[in-house]
């Protein structure tokens, strides 16, 4: 039971294994839930997603999965005896339930005269207190109100019921694998401070002062503990310009992240390729630069470095000297990028484009070998091998 459904959510690259399926079996086993697809969408998700990353994926298996179970409908009905269905609809009943259903002379009455209206009926209804259709009173129909009747159909607002809330898919930016957005500017906050944490100053333990205190028969004794605190140096590096410009909402957001995660956060910018020197202000870029020698000096090899950029330059930029397209650089770029690789113990490139692109581009290559492949894409999943790569 539920393998088609399984090997849909494998195919989705949804992590779920067999230890949740076979909790998901037990669940149902235990009815909690029953004869509701909504409900049992959400006892679905809730067993065998365990990271909100991956909703979207699994709406999409679960719609791929359950789109061709409509058209079993028919057949289904067929293959199930009526005198079946009659019993297991009337256990469902309370006997409030059940005084309703009587007052229209019982449930057989009440299939008969379902049977002959759908007969007489020759075109779509809506309102009314007979025919069958949507809202109104009749007995027959969907989204009306009638304590003793059938539902036909899923027209109608069904008084607050979700229908396929699957389909709308309300989570498709939470996917590791689309860029970072507004949606999910959040998670790449969760990933950041998996590393940002850190410091020695003391700060007050409450739950360990009170279970000292109980254990001290009432009197107080207080615990300290070191303080979390934002401990971790970053480096930011941002290339402007040129075919970044379609980029620049992914990098403020990523700017805006850190800015709010790291209490020790510099930043420059560059334009294809570090040289001998960066700015902070571009809009005084030509007169206002910092030398690439006085940030080496400046910062201590314990901060952490992030280049963010497409790699997509010629490749003389980065081989030759000269090869800047904005000025004539002494040195080539490959010899800055060696000097901070040199000294700075964690330098990673966070590169916007997605990964199956990079190959196409030689200078693409050039600055994975320099940064010692620690190139990531710039999406979640990247993001936090970056993160974890930092980290060690």
């Amino acid at each position: 039971m539920l393998l088609d459904l399984f090997h849909e959510m494998r195919t989705a690259e949804v992590p779920v294994t067999v230890r949740e399926l076979l909790d998901l079996h037990e669940a149902l086993g235990k009815r909690l839930v029953f004869a509701d697809m909504d409900e049992f969408y959400h006892l679905a998700r809730t067993i065998l997603v365990k990271d909100e990353r991956h909703y979207d994926k699994f709406d999409r298996a679960f719609s791929a999965y359950f789109e061709g179970l409509d058209d079993l409908a028919p057949h289904l009905e067929a293959m199930i005896p009526e005198e079946w269905l009659r019993k297991e609809f009337e256990r469902s009943l309370s006997p409030e339930d059940k005084a309703r259903i009587e007052s229209l002379g019982g449930l057989d009455k009440l299939i008969e005269t379902f049977r002959q209206r759908l007969e007489e009926q020759k075109k779509r209804h809506a309102g009314g207190n007979k025919w069958i259709g949507t809202g109104g009173t009749s007995p027959f129909g969907s989204g009306g109100y009638n304590p003793e009747g059938f539902r036909i159909g899923n027209e109608g607002e069904r008084q607050g019921k979700a229908v396929k809330v699957w389909e709308q898919r309300d989570y498709r930016n939470l996917d590791d694998n689309v860029e970072i957005g507004t949606r999910n500017i959040k998670l790449a906050l969760r990933r950041l401070r998996k590393f940002a944490r850190d410091g020695a100053a003391e700060e007050l333990d409450l739950d360990g002062t009170i279970e000292h205190t109980a254990r001290d028969a009432g009197l107080l004794n207080i615990q300290m503990r070191p303080e979390k605190r934002n401990a971790v140096k970053l480096l930011l590096l941002f290339d402007i310009g040129g075919s970044m410009d379609s980029h620049v909402k992914v990098c403020e957001e990523l700017f805006s992240a850190c800015r709010t995660e790291f209490k020790h956060l510099e930043y420059f910018y560059f334009h294809n390729f570090i040289y001998e020197s960066v700015w902070k202000d571009s809009a005084r870029r030509m007169h206002e630069r910092t030398a690439t020698h006085d940030v080496l000096h400046r910062y201590g090899d314990d901060y952490k470095v992030i280049f963010v950029g497409d790699a997509a330059m010629a490749p003389y930029e980065i081989t030759q000297a000269g090869g800047s397209v904005e000025h004539w650089n002494e040195e080539a770029g490959h010899v800055w990028m060696r000097r901070v690789t040199a000294k700075f113990n964690k330098v990673i490139w966070l590169n916007p484009y997605p990964r199956d692109a990079w190959d196409y581009n030689a200078s693409n290559l050039l600055i994975r070998e320099l940064v010692h492949e620690h190139m990531y894409p710039l999406t979640l999943a990247g993001l936090e091998q970056g993160i974890r790569y930092l980290a060690k």
